[in-house]
């Protein structure tokens, strides 16, 4: 039994080294303790026991911080937005996407589109969803085209409930509205 013990313990000494170099090599330079990557992604995001959100990504970069992460979509990102009845009601469609744990915020850039189920859709360069208020926001370049009225809208800064049903254009409106939709409101 010694012989064995004895055996055991040589074999792990040559085995193992303490040098920094040949731990270094060992790890390689490409090794992050603070990284996952995960590849088509899938997460849900729920509130007691009820499904508010769900993303689907090709490609997530989770960097690993003290008390935070941050969720990286580089390749794009495709968020549904469920209502209180477990429906999805409006989406949201962009190149990039950042999630921030802290601040419970996804930015979204790049070619952003949000749209709901009437067929209205948000056309801008940035787009942040607030998971806490469950509004979408920009200070940026709008556009939103309102296809059953034939309206299309322009401005700079948007405001809407998750669900795209109530929003606010913030400055510099500008637009082509339907004028018989228009006129007929007002009869």
């Amino acid at each position: 039994m010694m012989r064995w013990l004895y055996l055991i313990f040589i074999l792990m000494s040559i085995s193992c080294s303490t040098k920094v170099g040949d731990v270094d090599a060992f790890l390689d330079d490409k090794f992050n303790a603070n990284l996952e990557e995960g590849t088509n992604v899938r997460i849900i995001y729920s509130d007691s026991a009820k499904i508010k959100l769900i993303v689907n990504a090709p490609s997530l970069l989770r960097y690993n911080e003290e008390g935070s992460t941050s969720d990286v979509f580089p390749k794009g990102i495709m968020i549904e937005f469920v209502n209180d009845e477990n429906q999805t009601d409006s989406w949201l469609k962009a190149e990039s996407a950042i999630r921030e744990s802290r601040t419970k915020k996804i930015t979204a850039r790049g070619n952003v589109i949000f749209y709901n189920a009437r067929n209205e859709k948000l056309e801008t360069p940035e787009l942040i969803f607030d998971e806490q208020q469950r509004i979408v926001y920009t200070d940026k370049l709008i556009r939103i085209s309102q296809a059953e009225k034939g309206d299309t809208t322009y401005g700079f800064g948007f405001r809407a409930n998750q669900s795209f049903t109530v929003f606010e254009i913030k400055q510099k409106v500008q637009g082509k509205l339907n004028v018989s939709d228009f006129i007929a409101e007002f009869k």
